[in-house]
C-alpha cells in the first residue's frame, strides 16, 4: 500500500513502521508526508485493537531522516511549497496525536523535519551514531513542523535556541544529557532496545496507558487546577475499565495480567 514506509505486522502488541528511503537519507518527499498522514491519521483501532506500542524507525543505518527532500523542492513555486509543507504539519501532528505510544528508534542523522518528526514521538531511542539538529536556519526559514515549540519543552528554551539559531547538530552522548532522548545503545541493538522499550509499555494496562498520555499531552500546557481535573477525567475512564479489575486480580493472585484492552 505505501512507496515510502515499510509497515511491519503487529507482533506482540507492536507495530514497526519504517521510513524506508535509505538511498536518500529517508528524506520526506510529498508521497512520504501523504504517506505518513495517511498511516497515523486513518489507523483503525477498531481494526487493530492489539496495537499498543508503534516504533517508527528509518531504513539504512546512516539516517533516521534528513529532513525534507530538497531535490524535490528545487525549483518549487511558494504555492507548491506551501501546499507540501500543511502536508507535513498534519503528518507530524498525527504522529503526536496518535493515542497510542509512537517511540522514535534514530539510527543516524535526525535533521530539520527529521528531529522534528521524532519530537513529535512519545520517546525517543537512539544509536550512539545519532545526530539531531535543526538546521533550517542555515537555509533562510525556521523549523516549521513543531521545532520551536516541541524543542523547547523536551530541552528547555536556551537550549532548544541553541539549536535552533546556530543550526548545529549535536550527538547522542549530548541529545542524552539534555533530555532530548530517552536511551542511548550501540546501532546493532537499536532495535533490540526500541522493541524492549516498547514489551515493557505494551505490557501495562492498554487502556491505562492510552489515558495517561492524554492526561500527560493535554495537561502540559494548562493550569495546574485544570490539569489535575483532566487527569482525573482520564483516570476515571482506566477505572472504569475492565483491565482495571484484571490488575487488581493479578496482583492479588501474584500473576501477571492479562489485560484485553477493554
Amino acid at each position: 500500500m505505501y512507496e515510502t514506509l515499510k509497515v511491519d505486522p503487529p507482533e506482540n502488541h507492536v507495530q514497526v513502521v519504517t521510513l524506508n528511503r535509505p538511498e536518500i537519507l529517508n528524506t520526506i518527499n510529498t508521497r512520504m508526508g501523504i504517506e505518513l498522514r495517511s498511516f497515523f491519521r486513518e489507523f483503525d483501532h477498531a481494526q487493530e485493537p492489539d496495537v499498543r506500542v508503534v516504533i517508527l524507525a528509518g531504513a539504512g543505518d546512516r539516517s533516521f531522516c534528513a529532513g525534507a527532500d530538497l531535490k524535490e523542492r528545487k525549483g518549487m513555486d511558494e504555492t507548491t511549497w506551501r501546499r507540501q509543507h500543511v502536508i507535513f504539519e498534519e503528518a507530524f501532528e498525527a504522529i503526536w496525536r496518535f493515542p497510542v505510544p509512537v517511540i522514535a528508534a534514530v539510527n543516524g542523522v535526525a535533521y530539520g523535519g527529521g528531529c522534528e518528526m521524532a519530537l513529535a514521538c512519545d520517546m525517543i531511542v537512539a544509536a550512539e551514531e545519532a545526530r539531531f539538529a535543526q538546521p533550517e536556519s542555515k537555509r533562510g526559514i525556521i523549523p516549521g513542523g513543531g521545532g520551536t515549540q516541541r524543542l523547547p519543552r523536551r530541552i528547555g528554551i536556551a537550549r532548544a535556541k541553541e539549536l535552533i539559531f546556530t543550526g548545529e547538530p549535536i550527538d547522542a552522548p549530548t541529545a542524552l544529557q539534555w533530555g532530548l532522548v530517552n536511551r542511548v545503545v550501540p546501532l546493532d541493538k537499536l532495535m533490540d532496545e526500541a522493541k524492549a522499550l516498547a514489551a515493557a509499555v505494551a505490557a501495562s494496562g492498554p487502556i491505562a496507558v492510552r489515558q495517561a498520555k492524554r492526561a500527560i499531552d493535554g495537561g502540559i500546557d494548562i493550569s495546574l487546577e485544570t490539569g489535575l481535573s483532566f487527569e482525573i477525567q482520564a483516570y476515571n475512564v482506566a477505572m472504569a475499565s475492565e483491565d482495571r479489575h484484571e490488575g487488581i486480580n493479578a496482583f492479588n493472585e501474584k500473576r501477571p495480567p492479562e489485560f484485553k484492552n477493554r
